[in-house]
């Protein structure tokens, strides 16, 4: 190993990872890790759940201590001590110590960046108010605990409906604040299509004082109480105890710019499949960084604590001379809130369509997470994307309150192995009646996107039910029909179907609803045998529902 001496700026997950990784593939080197903060490797993601004293114990957050490293892995760590400069010529870093305010250097041979991400806080009147918090590190849910008890609160505003807005309302609602929701898009979760994001919005909903969608912040006030008075675009005004920005994160970069190593389009560090930079002496991880997608080839900036774990190990391997490859990442991600969950990985449509691509297919599951036979089986919403005509899978989607993260991954895995809807209709899972079905909802997935790509079935847009002049039929059972129904839609159920043949037109072409989908498939493959030109409404009158409840507002 030609590196001798190894500094790592930023103590969190890529940068720790790197650390406790390149002690392990060599004893001999240097490793100084410097972290500005107080903590160094501490469970970021753990943090809404300190507020919401679900985890009462800060110290649970402390995954390890510079003490620790340094007897654990002969690892110096420094904590409050900021690096602002790096002088790329001399291979040195300017570092500040945040405490005494001395300013010193540190030479190395090679140099880690992991600075991270900083919580978007935009310049809006009264931004700067008390009582107006973002969350990124254990002081700053220290310092809502602290707010919340001192002041008795009762009100709260969460400014984002992202994964850590959502988080955040369920923990301060788990505390007994009134929470209100403000979100600038048209749904919560803006990484799901929007039909899905129907399912969150139903949930949340419920459980919080007041949902505000397509509204973005226009500022604060203080109000005459002490408390805060939060206002919106639209001209709405919500009082609060206290307000929580979670309106996204932008990669920490500046010391990356000030150096000239080279950003991408996106505003993150570019960087190789070694992690390294524009400069070979210089590495970068985590969320600072641009990878590539391996869906759609493009960059992103992933800010994920997974892929930050994985970029720092390639990073360590390569500086101890292994030939490593770190191969992208696809975005799988999961939140929990108010008892659901909602996960995803790889594209969706939304994000396919902006690409320009038409090449794919959706289908739609609700199916329950377990045996229905077997007590307590919950629905999951599904919805896989697929590749047309060789069933490259995509991406998936997923919404429920059991099982949800299982499936997701099982098809993130399958995605990471150059998987198809085949392989998926193939897999071997886990089976018993309290766990699974016999045929899992990752299989049912499967069989209802081969058949597809078989011609056993063809599927209709929803998008173009309003404009259709095919004849739409409901195979659903007379009561299912009344309880509500597609427009023009014609009740004819499925075991009655063989029977009055004569009453569906073969001149036109005939659009097939139930309520999940699977009566419907069973009457394309009765119909399209009896010579009519017939179509699947993927995941039936469920779906439909989702979808007019989120594209009529």
């Amino acid at each position: 190993m030609t590196h001798r001496n190894v500094v790592i700026v930023g103590g969190v997950a890529g940068g720790a990872s790197c650390a406790a990784r390149l002690r392990r593939m060599d004893e001999g080197v240097g490793i100084l890790v410097l972290e500005r903060g107080p903590f160094v490797s501490f469970a970021n993601c753990g943090l809404p759940y300190y507020v919401g004293d679900v985890i009462r114990d800060e110290s649970k957050l402390l995954l390890a201590t510079p003490e620790l490293f340094r007897r654990r892995f002969n690892i110096e760590v420094r904590t409050g001590n900021e690096v602002t400069a790096i002088d790329r010529k001399a291979r040195e870093v300017e570092v500040r110590d945040v405490g005494t305010g001395r300013v010193y250097r540190e030479s190395y041979d090679a140099l880690v960046l992991a600075p991270g991400a900083a919580p978007v806080r935009p310049p809006l009147p009264g931004i700067d108010l008390p009582g107006i918090f973002t969350l990124r590190e254990v002081p700053d849910s220290r310092s809502i605990r602290e707010w919340i008890e001192s002041r008795n609160a009762h009100r709260a505003v969460v400014a984002g409906g992202g994964f850590i807005g959502l988080e955040m309302a369920e923990n301060l609602a788990h505390r007994g604040l009134e929470v209100t929701i403000i979100e600038m898009a048209d749904q919560l979760l803006p990484p799901l299509d929007v039909e899905m994001a129907g399912y969150v919005r139903e949930r949340v909903a419920s459980n919080v004082a007041h949902l505000q969608l397509g509204d973005g912040l226009a500022g604060f006030e203080q109000a005459s109480s002490g408390g805060l008075v939060v206002r919106t675009q639209s001209g709405a005004s919500f009082p609060a105890d206290l307000a929580i920005l979670s309106i996204g994160v932008r990669p920490e970069t500046d010391l990356a710019r000030r150096a000239g190593l080279e950003l991408g389009e996106r505003g993150g560090i570019r960087v190789d499949d070694r992690m390294r930079t524009s400069d070979p002496h210089i590495w970068a991880v985590g969320d600072a960084v641009e990878v590539a997608n391996t869906v759609s080839g493009e960059r992103e900036l992933i800010p994920l604590a997974g892929p930050a774990n994985r970029q720092g190990r390639v990073a360590a391997d390569v500086i101890a001379g292994r030939d490593a490859r770190f191969r992208g990442v696809q975005g799988t991600a999961v939140c929990g809130f108010f008892g659901m969950t909602a996960a995803l990985t790889g594209a969706t449509e939304k994000s396919l369509r902006r690409a320009g691509r038409d090449d794919f297919e959706a289908v739609y599951l609700h199916t329950p997470h377990h045996a229905g036979y077997y007590p307590g089986a919950k629905p999951i919403h599904i919805k896989l994307l697929f590749r047309k005509p060789d069933g490259l899978i995509l991406g998936a989607q997923a919404v429920g309150e059991e099982g949800v993260e299982r499936r997701i991954d099982v098809i993130a895995t399958a995605m990471q192995m150059g998987g198809t809807v085949f392989d998926l209709e193939q897999a071997e899972l886990c089976y018993a009646p309290q766990y699974g079905a016999a045929k899992d909802p990752v299989n049912l997935a499967g069989m209802v996107a081969s058949n597809v790509l078989r011609g056993d079935v063809e599927f209709a847009p929803w998008c173009d039910l309003a404009d259709t002049s095919a004849f739409v039929l409901d195979v659903r059972e007379p009561g299912e029909f009344q309880c509500g129904c597609l427009h023009n839609a014609v009740n004819i159920p499925l075991g009655q179907l063989r029977d009055r043949l004569a009453e569906l037109p073969r001149d036109r072409e005939i659009w097939i609803n139930c309520g999940v989908g699977q009566r419907a498939y069973y009457a394309c493959r009765i119909l399209s045998q009896h010579g009519f030109r017939v179509k699947n409404l993927s995941g039936g009158y469920q779906t439909y529902c989702a979808w007019e409840s989120e594209t009529s507002k």
